[in-house]
Protein backbone atom coordinates (compact mmCIF):
# COMPACT_ATOMS: atom_id res chain seq x y z
CA UNK A 1 0.00 0.00 0.00
CA UNK A 2 3.01 2.63 0.88
CA UNK A 3 4.03 1.64 -2.58
CA UNK A 4 1.37 2.92 -4.34
CA UNK A 5 0.64 5.79 -2.30
CA UNK A 6 4.48 6.67 -3.05
CA UNK A 7 3.37 5.88 -7.09
CA UNK A 8 0.16 8.12 -6.73
CA UNK A 9 1.87 11.19 -4.66
CA UNK A 10 4.98 11.69 -7.19
CA UNK A 11 2.24 11.39 -10.46
CA UNK A 12 -0.60 13.58 -8.86
CA UNK A 13 2.70 16.42 -7.87
CA UNK A 14 3.91 16.11 -11.95
CA UNK A 15 -0.01 17.19 -12.44
CA UNK A 16 0.09 19.77 -10.52
CA UNK A 17 2.91 21.23 -11.75
CA UNK A 18 0.97 21.32 -14.80
CA UNK A 19 -1.65 24.29 -15.72
CA UNK A 20 -3.91 25.30 -14.55
CA UNK A 21 -2.38 24.61 -11.57
CA UNK A 22 0.99 25.31 -12.27
CA UNK A 23 2.82 24.45 -9.18
CA UNK A 24 6.24 23.98 -10.85
CA UNK A 25 8.32 23.07 -8.30
CA UNK A 26 6.16 20.20 -7.58
CA UNK A 27 7.60 18.21 -11.14
CA UNK A 28 10.69 18.09 -9.77
CA UNK A 29 9.30 16.62 -6.45
CA UNK A 30 7.55 14.11 -8.41
CA UNK A 31 9.99 12.84 -10.74
CA UNK A 32 12.53 12.70 -7.54
CA UNK A 33 9.95 9.67 -6.61
CA UNK A 34 9.66 8.40 -9.54
CA UNK A 35 14.07 7.84 -9.64
CA UNK A 36 13.25 6.64 -5.71
CA UNK A 37 10.73 3.78 -6.43
CA UNK A 38 12.34 2.40 -9.19
CA UNK A 39 15.34 1.52 -6.78
CA UNK A 40 16.52 -2.03 -6.54
CA UNK A 41 13.28 -3.01 -8.60
CA UNK A 42 12.62 -5.87 -11.39
CA UNK A 43 11.94 -4.87 -15.04
CA UNK A 44 7.92 -6.34 -14.04
CA UNK A 45 7.82 -3.83 -10.97
CA UNK A 46 9.69 -1.01 -12.53
CA UNK A 47 7.46 -1.49 -15.56
CA UNK A 48 3.76 -1.06 -13.03
CA UNK A 49 5.49 1.32 -10.82
CA UNK A 50 6.21 3.42 -14.03
CA UNK A 51 2.51 3.29 -15.36
CA UNK A 52 0.85 3.92 -12.08
CA UNK A 53 3.06 7.17 -11.61
CA UNK A 54 2.04 8.33 -15.08
CA UNK A 55 -1.59 7.49 -14.31
CA UNK A 56 -1.88 9.87 -11.00
CA UNK A 57 0.10 12.42 -13.39
CA UNK A 58 -2.18 12.06 -16.99
CA UNK A 59 -5.72 11.40 -15.19
CA UNK A 60 -5.80 14.50 -13.53
CA UNK A 61 -4.32 16.55 -16.40
CA UNK A 62 -6.72 15.50 -18.99
CA UNK A 63 -9.81 15.44 -17.17
CA UNK A 64 -11.63 17.34 -19.79
CA UNK A 65 -12.07 14.69 -21.58
CA UNK A 66 -14.51 13.20 -18.87
CA UNK A 67 -16.66 15.90 -20.51
CA UNK A 68 -16.52 14.66 -24.46
CA UNK A 69 -16.58 10.63 -23.12
CA UNK A 70 -15.74 8.43 -20.17
CA UNK A 71 -14.14 5.33 -22.10
CA UNK A 72 -12.25 7.68 -24.27
CA UNK A 73 -10.89 9.16 -21.12
CA UNK A 74 -10.07 6.08 -19.51
CA UNK A 75 -8.27 4.60 -22.54
CA UNK A 76 -6.22 7.60 -23.45
CA UNK A 77 -4.80 7.75 -19.88
CA UNK A 78 -3.90 4.21 -19.74
CA UNK A 79 -2.22 4.44 -23.35
CA UNK A 80 -0.36 7.17 -22.64
CA UNK A 81 0.56 5.73 -18.78
CA UNK A 82 2.42 3.01 -21.31
CA UNK A 83 5.00 5.38 -22.94
CA UNK A 84 6.26 6.05 -19.48
CA UNK A 85 6.04 2.48 -18.06
CA UNK A 86 7.94 1.39 -20.81
CA UNK A 87 10.61 3.77 -20.08
CA UNK A 88 11.17 2.74 -17.01
CA UNK A 89 11.75 -0.94 -18.32
CA UNK A 90 14.89 1.32 -19.80
CA UNK A 91 16.06 2.48 -16.64
CA UNK A 92 18.47 0.40 -14.44
CA UNK A 93 17.51 -0.15 -11.25
CA UNK A 94 20.92 0.28 -9.46
CA UNK A 95 22.93 3.61 -9.46
CA UNK A 96 22.98 3.74 -13.04
CA UNK A 97 19.63 4.91 -13.07
CA UNK A 98 20.47 8.45 -11.63
CA UNK A 99 21.90 9.01 -15.42
CA UNK A 100 19.50 6.65 -17.19
CA UNK A 101 16.29 8.01 -15.78
CA UNK A 102 16.49 11.80 -17.80
CA UNK A 103 17.14 9.87 -21.25
CA UNK A 104 14.46 7.55 -20.64
CA UNK A 105 11.97 10.11 -19.76
CA UNK A 106 12.73 12.65 -22.70
CA UNK A 107 12.88 9.57 -25.31
CA UNK A 108 9.20 8.30 -23.75
CA UNK A 109 8.15 11.98 -24.34
CA UNK A 110 9.74 12.60 -27.14
CA UNK A 111 8.02 8.99 -28.35
CA UNK A 112 4.46 10.16 -27.54
CA UNK A 113 4.73 13.37 -29.04
CA UNK A 114 5.14 11.86 -32.71
CA UNK A 115 2.70 8.91 -32.02
CA UNK A 116 -0.34 7.28 -32.25
CA UNK A 117 -1.97 9.82 -35.06
CA UNK A 118 1.21 12.35 -35.47
CA UNK A 119 1.26 12.63 -31.47
CA UNK A 120 -0.67 12.65 -28.09
CA UNK A 121 1.46 15.88 -26.55
CA UNK A 122 -1.00 16.35 -24.03
CA UNK A 123 -0.04 17.27 -20.33
CA UNK A 124 4.13 16.86 -21.04
CA UNK A 125 7.26 17.47 -18.76
CA UNK A 126 8.43 21.25 -20.58
CA UNK A 127 4.63 22.25 -20.08
CA UNK A 128 5.38 22.28 -16.26
CA UNK A 129 8.17 24.17 -16.25
CA UNK A 130 7.03 27.14 -19.12
CA UNK A 131 6.56 29.77 -15.82
CA UNK A 132 9.72 28.09 -14.36
CA UNK A 133 13.58 29.02 -14.15
CA UNK A 134 14.62 26.29 -16.42
CA UNK A 135 12.88 27.46 -19.11
CA UNK A 136 14.46 29.02 -20.97
CA UNK A 137 16.54 26.24 -21.56
CA UNK A 138 13.93 25.50 -24.58
CA UNK A 139 15.54 27.69 -26.77
CA UNK A 140 18.77 26.04 -26.46
CA UNK A 141 17.13 22.33 -27.15
CA UNK A 142 13.37 22.65 -27.28
CA UNK A 143 11.27 20.81 -25.25
CA UNK A 144 13.82 17.78 -25.44
CA UNK A 145 16.57 20.14 -23.50
CA UNK A 146 13.44 21.09 -20.87
CA UNK A 147 12.83 17.41 -19.99
CA UNK A 148 16.52 16.34 -19.41
CA UNK A 149 16.70 19.15 -17.41
CA UNK A 150 13.46 18.42 -15.18
CA UNK A 151 13.79 14.69 -15.06
CA UNK A 152 17.66 15.30 -14.26
CA UNK A 153 17.11 18.61 -11.16
CA UNK A 154 14.24 15.88 -10.01
CA UNK A 155 17.12 13.04 -9.88
CA UNK A 156 19.52 15.09 -8.15
CA UNK A 157 16.70 15.86 -5.40
CA UNK A 158 16.59 11.88 -4.97
CA UNK A 159 20.31 11.72 -4.99
CA UNK A 160 20.92 14.09 -1.59
CA UNK A 161 17.56 11.43 -0.13
CA UNK A 162 19.97 8.98 -0.70
CA UNK A 163 22.59 10.96 0.94
CA UNK A 164 24.82 10.48 -2.12
CA UNK A 165 25.59 14.61 -2.54
CA UNK A 166 28.16 13.88 -4.98
CA UNK A 167 26.02 12.07 -7.34
CA UNK A 168 23.25 15.23 -7.20
CA UNK A 169 26.37 17.52 -8.48
CA UNK A 170 27.44 15.24 -10.98
CA UNK A 171 23.94 15.18 -12.57
CA UNK A 172 23.41 19.25 -11.63
CA UNK A 173 26.95 20.06 -13.19
CA UNK A 174 25.47 19.34 -17.14
CA UNK A 175 22.44 21.39 -16.42
CA UNK A 176 24.23 24.34 -15.10
CA UNK A 177 26.50 24.09 -17.90
CA UNK A 178 23.32 23.85 -20.07
CA UNK A 179 21.58 27.32 -18.22
CA UNK A 180 24.68 29.21 -18.77
CA UNK A 181 25.42 28.15 -22.52
CA UNK A 182 21.74 29.18 -23.50
CA UNK A 183 22.13 32.67 -21.67
CA UNK A 184 25.13 33.74 -23.69
CA UNK A 185 23.29 32.51 -26.76
CA UNK A 186 22.78 35.17 -29.61
CA UNK A 187 19.21 35.99 -29.91
CA UNK A 188 17.33 36.90 -33.01
CA UNK A 189 16.66 40.55 -33.45
CA UNK A 190 13.83 42.70 -34.39
CA UNK A 191 13.27 44.07 -37.54
CA UNK A 192 10.55 46.69 -37.11
CA UNK A 193 7.52 46.68 -35.35
CA UNK A 194 3.56 45.64 -35.78
CA UNK A 195 0.75 46.83 -34.32
CA UNK A 196 -1.72 44.13 -33.60
CA UNK A 197 -5.10 43.13 -32.60
CA UNK A 198 -6.28 39.91 -31.47
CA UNK A 199 -10.04 39.40 -31.83
CA UNK A 200 -11.88 37.59 -29.36
CA UNK A 201 -15.64 37.74 -29.53
CA UNK A 202 -16.90 35.96 -26.54
CA UNK A 203 -19.41 33.32 -25.68
CA UNK A 204 -20.10 30.62 -23.48
CA UNK A 205 -17.44 27.33 -23.38
CA UNK A 206 -18.43 23.93 -23.71
CA UNK A 207 -20.44 24.56 -27.12
CA UNK A 208 -19.80 22.51 -29.85
CA UNK A 209 -19.74 22.70 -33.92
CA UNK A 210 -22.55 21.11 -34.21
CA UNK A 211 -24.90 22.64 -31.37
CA UNK A 212 -24.13 26.78 -32.50
CA UNK A 213 -25.43 29.18 -35.00
CA UNK A 214 -22.41 29.92 -37.10
CA UNK A 215 -23.44 33.08 -38.18
CA UNK A 216 -23.88 33.86 -34.56
CA UNK A 217 -20.61 33.24 -33.94
CA UNK A 218 -19.27 35.35 -36.92
CA UNK A 219 -21.15 38.33 -36.03
CA UNK A 220 -19.62 38.44 -32.32
CA UNK A 221 -16.13 38.33 -33.78
CA UNK A 222 -17.21 41.30 -36.60
CA UNK A 223 -18.98 43.34 -33.18
CA UNK A 224 -16.00 42.68 -31.55
CA UNK A 225 -13.96 44.54 -34.76
CA UNK A 226 -15.24 47.51 -33.70
CA UNK A 227 -13.38 47.72 -30.28
CA UNK A 228 -10.01 47.61 -32.53
CA UNK A 229 -8.61 51.15 -32.19
CA UNK A 230 -6.73 52.21 -35.45
CA UNK A 231 -4.21 53.10 -36.38
CA UNK A 232 -3.34 48.86 -36.65
CA UNK A 233 -1.06 46.90 -39.08
CA UNK A 234 -2.30 43.25 -38.47
CA UNK A 235 -6.08 41.97 -37.07
CA UNK A 236 -6.18 38.33 -36.26
CA UNK A 237 -9.49 35.98 -35.81
CA UNK A 238 -9.70 32.83 -33.92
CA UNK A 239 -9.92 29.36 -35.95
CA UNK A 240 -12.86 28.26 -37.42
CA UNK A 241 -15.23 31.57 -36.71
CA UNK A 242 -15.85 31.83 -40.13
CA UNK A 243 -17.40 28.24 -40.43
CA UNK A 244 -19.32 27.99 -43.74
CA UNK A 245 -21.45 25.47 -45.90
CA UNK A 246 -20.14 27.21 -48.71
CA UNK A 247 -16.33 27.84 -50.50
CA UNK A 248 -15.73 31.55 -48.92
CA UNK A 249 -15.35 33.40 -52.22
CA UNK A 250 -19.21 33.01 -52.90
CA UNK A 251 -20.24 33.37 -49.23
CA UNK A 252 -21.51 37.41 -47.76
CA UNK A 253 -18.66 37.22 -45.19
CA UNK A 254 -16.17 37.39 -47.97
CA UNK A 255 -17.44 41.12 -48.47
CA UNK A 256 -18.01 41.83 -44.71
CA UNK A 257 -14.28 40.61 -43.76
CA UNK A 258 -13.06 42.75 -47.13
CA UNK A 259 -14.54 45.78 -45.83
CA UNK A 260 -13.50 44.90 -42.08
CA UNK A 261 -9.68 45.34 -43.59
CA UNK A 262 -10.51 48.40 -45.95
CA UNK A 263 -12.46 50.04 -43.02
CA UNK A 264 -9.56 49.46 -40.78
CA UNK A 265 -6.78 49.60 -43.12
CA UNK A 266 -5.21 46.58 -41.50
CA UNK A 267 -4.23 43.03 -42.88
CA UNK A 268 -6.95 41.09 -41.32
CA UNK A 269 -6.10 37.05 -40.79
CA UNK A 270 -9.52 34.95 -39.83
CA UNK A 271 -9.95 31.45 -39.29
CA UNK A 272 -12.21 29.59 -41.92
CA UNK A 273 -13.65 26.20 -42.16
CA UNK A 274 -15.51 25.43 -45.76
CA UNK A 275 -16.35 22.29 -47.53
CA UNK A 276 -13.83 20.16 -49.60
CA UNK A 277 -16.53 17.73 -50.79
CA UNK A 278 -18.62 14.91 -49.71
CA UNK A 279 -17.78 14.20 -46.27
CA UNK A 280 -14.06 16.56 -45.68
CA UNK A 281 -13.36 19.88 -45.02
CA UNK A 282 -10.34 22.61 -44.78
CA UNK A 283 -9.73 24.77 -42.16
CA UNK A 284 -7.14 27.17 -43.10
CA UNK A 285 -5.84 30.74 -42.57
CA UNK A 286 -6.28 33.65 -45.06
CA UNK A 287 -4.85 36.76 -45.65
CA UNK A 288 -6.98 39.92 -46.19
CA UNK A 289 -4.89 42.95 -47.42
CA UNK A 290 -5.60 46.33 -46.60
CA UNK A 291 -7.65 46.81 -49.74
CA UNK A 292 -9.90 43.81 -49.17
CA UNK A 293 -8.13 41.58 -51.19
CA UNK A 294 -7.48 37.35 -50.37
CA UNK A 295 -4.12 36.36 -50.59
CA UNK A 296 -2.12 33.74 -49.29
CA UNK A 297 -3.73 31.06 -47.31
CA UNK A 298 -2.18 27.85 -45.21
CA UNK A 299 -4.34 24.92 -44.57
CA UNK A 300 -3.74 23.13 -41.21
CA UNK A 301 -1.00 20.17 -41.29
CA UNK A 302 -1.14 18.64 -38.04
CA UNK A 303 -5.28 17.76 -37.46
CA UNK A 304 -6.87 16.56 -34.09
CA UNK A 305 -7.07 13.17 -34.31
CA UNK A 306 -11.42 12.02 -33.18
CA UNK A 307 -11.67 16.03 -32.82
CA UNK A 308 -11.30 17.26 -37.16
CA UNK A 309 -10.85 13.86 -38.45
CA UNK A 310 -11.60 10.16 -37.12
CA UNK A 311 -8.88 7.70 -37.83
CA UNK A 312 -9.93 4.40 -39.21
CA UNK A 313 -13.86 5.59 -39.44
CA UNK A 314 -14.80 2.76 -40.45
CA UNK A 315 -14.08 0.69 -37.43
CA UNK A 316 -14.26 3.32 -34.70
CA UNK A 317 -17.69 5.08 -35.98
CA UNK A 318 -19.25 1.58 -35.63
CA UNK A 319 -17.28 0.75 -31.96
CA UNK A 320 -18.32 4.41 -30.51
CA UNK A 321 -21.99 3.44 -31.32
CA UNK A 322 -22.18 6.44 -34.05
CA UNK A 323 -20.77 9.07 -31.18
CA UNK A 324 -18.25 9.78 -33.93
CA UNK A 325 -20.12 9.93 -36.50
CA UNK A 326 -22.35 12.76 -34.98
CA UNK A 327 -20.05 14.80 -33.43
CA UNK A 328 -17.19 14.71 -36.06
CA UNK A 329 -19.46 13.81 -38.97
CA UNK A 330 -16.42 14.99 -41.87
CA UNK A 331 -13.02 14.63 -42.08
CA UNK A 332 -10.39 17.34 -42.01
CA UNK A 333 -7.89 17.39 -45.32
CA UNK A 334 -4.46 17.94 -44.09
CA UNK A 335 -2.31 21.41 -45.65
CA UNK A 336 0.59 20.37 -46.97
CA UNK A 337 2.25 23.62 -47.65
CA UNK A 338 5.09 25.10 -45.07
CA UNK A 339 3.54 27.01 -42.05
CA UNK A 340 3.50 30.46 -43.25
CA UNK A 341 1.72 33.16 -44.54
CA UNK A 342 2.90 35.64 -47.19
CA UNK A 343 1.11 39.56 -45.93
CA UNK A 344 1.52 42.70 -46.51
CA UNK A 345 3.52 43.30 -43.08
CA UNK A 346 5.90 40.19 -43.32
CA UNK A 347 5.98 36.69 -43.46
CA UNK A 348 3.37 35.45 -40.72
CA UNK A 349 4.18 32.19 -39.26
CA UNK A 350 0.79 29.79 -38.69
CA UNK A 351 0.36 27.12 -36.26
CA UNK A 352 -3.75 26.17 -36.09
CA UNK A 353 -5.12 25.41 -32.52
CA UNK A 354 -3.55 21.98 -31.95
CA UNK A 355 -0.60 22.21 -34.00
CA UNK A 356 1.02 24.65 -30.76
CA UNK A 357 1.44 21.66 -28.88
CA UNK A 358 3.77 20.36 -31.64
CA UNK A 359 7.33 22.16 -31.32
CA UNK A 360 7.86 21.12 -34.68
CA UNK A 361 5.25 23.05 -36.67
CA UNK A 362 6.51 26.13 -34.71
CA UNK A 363 9.95 25.09 -36.41
CA UNK A 364 8.82 24.71 -39.43
CA UNK A 365 7.48 28.19 -39.25
CA UNK A 366 10.35 29.64 -38.52
CA UNK A 367 12.77 28.28 -40.81
CA UNK A 368 10.36 29.29 -43.45
CA UNK A 369 10.98 32.77 -42.83
CA UNK A 370 8.40 33.28 -40.43
CA UNK A 371 9.28 36.78 -38.39
CA UNK A 372 6.17 36.20 -35.95
CA UNK A 373 3.89 33.57 -35.12
CA UNK A 374 -0.07 33.35 -35.52
CA UNK A 375 -1.72 30.56 -32.93
CA UNK A 376 -5.25 31.17 -34.35
CA UNK A 377 -7.42 28.89 -32.14
CA UNK A 378 -11.32 27.63 -30.86
CA UNK A 379 -11.10 25.75 -27.15
CA UNK A 380 -14.99 26.86 -27.01
CA UNK A 381 -16.01 23.31 -26.37
CA UNK A 382 -13.86 22.31 -23.73
CA UNK A 383 -15.01 21.88 -20.52
CA UNK A 384 -12.71 23.41 -17.55
CA UNK A 385 -9.95 25.53 -18.38
CA UNK A 386 -7.35 22.77 -18.31
CA UNK A 387 -6.77 22.55 -22.48
CA UNK A 388 -6.84 26.32 -22.77
CA UNK A 389 -4.73 26.99 -19.96
CA UNK A 390 -2.24 24.29 -21.45
CA UNK A 391 -2.16 26.13 -24.78
CA UNK A 392 -0.93 29.04 -23.49
CA UNK A 393 2.22 27.08 -21.88
CA UNK A 394 2.35 26.03 -25.05
CA UNK A 395 2.73 29.44 -26.73
CA UNK A 396 5.05 30.28 -24.05
CA UNK A 397 7.41 27.63 -25.03
CA UNK A 398 7.14 28.05 -28.88
CA UNK A 399 7.73 31.56 -28.34
CA UNK A 400 11.04 30.21 -26.40
CA UNK A 401 12.23 27.69 -28.82
CA UNK A 402 11.88 30.22 -32.26
CA UNK A 403 12.51 33.38 -30.48
CA UNK A 404 9.59 35.17 -31.80
CA UNK A 405 6.39 37.31 -30.31
CA UNK A 406 3.60 33.92 -30.96
CA UNK A 407 0.10 35.35 -30.74
CA UNK A 408 -2.76 33.36 -29.47
CA UNK A 409 -6.50 33.89 -30.92
CA UNK A 410 -9.86 32.14 -29.35
CA UNK A 411 -13.26 32.92 -29.75
CA UNK A 412 -13.59 32.40 -25.79
CA UNK A 413 -10.11 32.45 -24.53
CA UNK A 414 -7.63 32.29 -23.42
CA UNK A 415 -6.30 35.10 -25.76
CA UNK A 416 -2.98 35.72 -25.70
CA UNK A 417 0.30 37.87 -26.42
CA UNK A 418 3.32 36.22 -25.52
CA UNK A 419 6.71 38.08 -26.36
CA UNK A 420 9.65 35.53 -26.91
CA UNK A 421 10.82 35.42 -23.72
CA UNK A 422 7.82 33.55 -22.52
CA UNK A 423 6.23 36.09 -20.80
CA UNK A 424 2.55 36.58 -21.29
CA UNK A 425 2.11 40.15 -21.90
CA UNK A 426 -1.73 40.09 -22.20
CA UNK A 427 -4.54 37.53 -21.64
CA UNK A 428 -8.27 37.31 -21.85
CA UNK A 429 -10.74 36.01 -19.35
CA UNK A 430 -12.36 33.26 -20.57
CA UNK A 431 -15.78 33.82 -22.35
CA UNK A 432 -15.40 37.97 -22.01
CA UNK A 433 -15.57 39.71 -25.58
CA UNK A 434 -12.56 42.02 -25.96
CA UNK A 435 -9.87 42.61 -28.15
CA UNK A 436 -6.33 42.05 -26.93
CA UNK A 437 -3.95 44.64 -28.77
CA UNK A 438 -0.32 46.07 -28.37
CA UNK A 439 2.78 46.50 -29.99
CA UNK A 440 5.01 43.40 -31.39
CA UNK A 441 8.27 43.13 -33.52
CA UNK A 442 8.69 41.29 -36.25
CA UNK A 443 12.26 39.00 -35.98
CA UNK A 444 15.01 37.21 -37.59
CA UNK A 445 17.62 34.60 -37.05
CA UNK A 446 16.99 31.27 -35.88
CA UNK A 447 17.48 30.40 -32.51
CA UNK A 448 19.51 26.96 -31.91
CA UNK A 449 16.37 25.02 -31.09
CA UNK A 450 15.29 25.82 -34.15
CA UNK A 451 18.32 25.11 -36.10
CA UNK A 452 19.18 21.52 -35.13
CA UNK A 453 15.88 20.42 -34.06
CA UNK A 454 15.48 17.72 -31.45
CA UNK A 455 18.27 15.43 -32.97
CA UNK A 456 21.28 16.34 -30.82
CA UNK A 457 18.82 15.56 -27.99
CA UNK A 458 17.25 12.82 -28.69
CA UNK A 459 21.15 10.96 -29.35
CA UNK A 460 22.31 13.11 -25.82
CA UNK A 461 18.97 10.70 -24.15
CA UNK A 462 20.13 7.69 -26.03
CA UNK A 463 23.15 8.16 -24.40
CA UNK A 464 22.41 8.71 -21.23
CA UNK A 465 20.28 5.43 -20.97
CA UNK A 466 23.37 3.59 -22.33
CA UNK A 467 25.84 5.15 -20.15
CA UNK A 468 23.47 4.16 -17.27
CA UNK A 469 23.26 0.87 -17.68
CA UNK A 470 27.28 0.26 -18.18
CA UNK A 471 27.48 1.82 -14.91
CA UNK A 472 25.33 -0.94 -13.24
CA UNK A 473 27.18 -3.20 -15.38
CA UNK A 474 30.60 -1.62 -14.02
CA UNK A 475 28.99 -2.07 -10.52
CA UNK A 476 28.73 -5.49 -10.83
CA UNK A 477 31.69 -6.11 -11.87
CA UNK A 478 33.46 -4.58 -8.83
CA UNK A 479 31.22 -6.07 -6.64
CA UNK A 480 32.68 -8.55 -4.32
CA UNK A 481 30.27 -11.97 -4.69
CA UNK A 482 28.17 -11.73 -1.04
CA UNK A 483 29.60 -14.68 1.68
CA UNK A 484 27.52 -17.30 1.73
Amino acid sequence: MLTVLGCVASGVAIAAALPPWGWWPLALVGFAGLDLLLAGRGRASRFRRGWLVAAAWLYPSTIWMLDFSPPAFAAAGAVLGLFVAVACVFVPAGPGRHLALPGAMALAELARWSTPFGGVPLSTVPMTQADAPLAPLARLGGGLALTLATVAVGVALAALVERRPKVAVAVLAPVAVAFAVTLLLPRSHDVGGLEVALVQGGGAQRTRAVDSDARVVFQRHLDASAFVRPPVDLVVWPENVVNLDQLLGSSPEASELSELARRLDATVVPGVVEPAGPGHFTNYSVVIDPEGRFGDRYDKVQRVPFGEYVPFRWLMGPLSGGLLDTYVPKDAVAGTAPAVLDSQVGKLGVVISWEVFFERRARDAVVHGAEVILNPTNGSSYWLTVVQSQQVASSRLRALETDRWVLQTAPTGFSALVDPDGAVVQRTRIGEQRVVQGQVQRRHGLSLASRLGPWPWLTGAALLVAAGWAVDARRREVTPPATP
